[in-house]
């Protein structure tokens, strides 16, 4: 199964599709964002994606206050947060403009349907669902109606409620779909991260793709998921974590960035198929394969021994299976030290 995403295909046969989230690292500056849009296409980033909200389409002021001691945001007022980390609407199309000039894709994850009617004056190849939103069904329902490829995380999520999301996209339209293995903890770390899931998302949803929204910090979790069956790789990115930002403590540098696309191709090509027997690119390598080899000078009549017969590099001489076989037999004919045994000189 391979989807098109704008000009890109995106498949098993295809390299990763390597996203690029900016999410809120633009700290309310638009020039900030637009470095980072261009920091993302030197490091070779396939797609930019964005967040479409407002602090008033996600919560209410006031509804809630982030009580966990262990969250990157404790402490913070919902409301407050996600003013703070909200990109500016009309931010949108310099961003996806400037991306779009470097050759990438520029998408973006709607939060209510209001934001689907926005993005798509702005014609966007794909959508992104998140993982907290793939539970609202009437949003999920409007992006399938696009008829564009759509992006679901699946983060928090039961395996039902997966499920029903899948079939609702299906029944409203959708038909290029991607799923997304997330643990919705910031940052996720190995241990939750339970790759091994991949390979059975695409058991249990076989005309889907799957992928890795990849929360965890460094870019191990995204190679290993490329080695799993991961077509789309989904990662936070900034310009230095030091610069701060709601999403920076998890998120990846350009540099970093750059990595990710390096090895997640090289797992993606080393997968190749299943391969037994000798390669072309190995022929010759087989010359250092071990073989018999005459170890000290033999006179005609006298016996092969362990003494004067060697099994060693290169390959030339009788394969080492026969060593036992010819061991007091006698030689044909005089040998010198270093000659490779064969049949004729027995």
């Amino acid at each position: 199964m391979t989807i098109s995403f704008g000009s890109r295909l995106v498949g098993p046969d295809q390299p990763p599709f390597i996203i690029a989230e900016l999410s809120g690292n633009h700290n309310q500056d638009l020039q900030r964002g637009l470095a980072i849009v261009d920091a993302m296409a030197a490091a070779g980033a396939h797609a930019i994606k964005l967040q479409t909200y407002t602090a008033d389409t996600m919560t209410l002021p006031g509804a809630y206050r982030i009580d966990d001691p262990a969250s990157l945001w404790y402490g913070r007022e919902l409301h407050e947060l996600y003013q703070e980390a909200h990109t500016p609407w009309e931010w949108h199309q310099p961003l996806f403009e400037r991306a779009r000039q470097h050759g990438m894709l520029a998408f973006s994850s709607p939060f209510d349907e209001t934001a689907v009617d926005f993005l798509e004056t702005l014609d966007v190849p794909a959508y992104k669902i998140a993982s907290f939103e793939n539970t609202d069904w009437p949003l999920l329902r409007r992006v399938a109606a696009t008829d564009k490829p759509v992006i679901m995380s699946t983060g928090a999520s039961t395996l039902a409620e997966v499920a029903e999301a899948v079939q609702v996209l299906r029944e409203a339209g959708c038909r290029e779909l991607v799923l997304l293995k997330c643990t919705s903890t910031y940052p996720a770390t190995p241990l939750n991260t339970n790759l091994r899931t991949l390979p059975h998302f695409q058991q249990l949803f076989p005309d889907t793709l799957v992928g890795l929204s990849d929360h965890t910090m460094g870019i191990g979790a995204s190679v290993a998921a490329v080695a799993l069956g991961a077509c789309v790789i989904e990662k936070h990115v900034t310009l230095r974590r030091a610069d701060g930002g709601v999403d920076s403590a998890f998120s990846l540098e350009p540099e970093e960035v750059a990595q990710l696309v390096t090895e997640t191709e090289r797992a993606w090509q080393a997968l190749g198929q299943v391969q037994y027997g000798v390669q072309r690119a190995e022929e010759k390598s087989r010359l250092y394969k071990r073989s018999l080899y005459v170890a000290q000078d033999i006179a005609a009549g006298e016996v092969f021994t362990k003494d004067n017969l060697r099994v060693v590099r290169p390959g030339d001489g009788l394969p080492p299976r026969y060593f036992d076989q010819i061991l007091g037999k006698p030689a044909r004919q005089a040998l010198q030290a270093g000659t490779p045994l064969t049949w004729e000189a027995l």
